[in-house]
């Protein structure tokens, strides 16, 4: 756990349920404990094609970003394409060792859980594909917790996270106005974009750099146990 992350909820602030409409939760770090399995990967693909990489620099280089810019990024630095199969490939590998590895981030449905039983909407907005968000709620038994329309995907916005319009755009939806919206992140991308929304975001530091998240807007909780007494519930 980051050592920033121990006192974080000194800084949050208590909000009053009524207030709330929306909790918009990322999948990905916060949800499932998906982001050392997907880098993991990553980086074993990448140094397969020349380009040496660490889980460590995987994880700083490419997490949080949608796998088109992954590629734009790997690409760049090789000086040439990836094979044209390569990102088929890995999206199967991720979702195989999904399929034996993940698991939910601990507290992750009971938080949902007791949200929604307050009377307050809860979605998923992740930078990853539909198909990968409803894997990964599924194997970790979360998907009962998120109506089929309560899934969102910066793939269906014009620009992913750190940009607003995936948050806007699950609001929209969900009808629900931004400033009665409450996002909780584990990305500084995330919170960027969550901001420039206009929500107020929680930022799961775990697993995570407390102090970017910080840095980006985030009001820091060390354990999603914490989430639902700093909505009120």
């Amino acid at each position: 756990m980051d050592a920033g992350c121990t006192h974080a909820c000194a800084h949050a602030r208590v909000q009053v349920v009524g207030d709330l409409q929306l909790v918009i939760f990322d999948c990905d770090g916060v949800l499932v404990d998906s982001e050392a399995i997907s880098c993991g990967v990553l980086a074993s693909m990448l140094s397969a094609e020349g380009l040496a990489t660490s889980l460590a620099q995987s994880r700083r280089e490419y997490q949080g970003l949608r796998l088109d810019e992954v590629l734009a990024s790997v690409e760049g630095k090789l000086g040439r394409p990836l094979p044209e199969d390569w990102l088929a490939r890995y999206e199967q590998e991720r979702a195989e060792t999904f399929r034996r590895d993940l698991e939910a981030v601990p507290g992750a449905a009971d938080a949902v859980a007791r949200v929604a039983g307050a009377g307050v909407a809860v979605c998923v907005a992740s930078q990853g594909k539909l198909e990968k968000t409803r894997l990964s709620l599924a194997l970790t038994g979360l998907d009962g917790l998120f109506a089929p329309r309560a899934l969102f995907s910066a793939h269906a916005v014009a620009r992913g996270k750190p940009h607003p319009d995936l948050f806007l755009h699950a609001a929209r939806t969900m009808g629900a106005q931004p400033v009665r919206c409450v996002v909780v992140e584990d990305t500084p991308s995330g919170v960027t974009g969550a901001v420039a929304a206009g929500m107020r975001v929680l930022g799961y530091c775990a697993d995570s750099d407390a102090g970017a998240l910080a840095a980006a807007g985030a009001e820091l909780v060390a354990s999603l146990a914490e989430v639902p007494g700093l909505l009120g519930i």
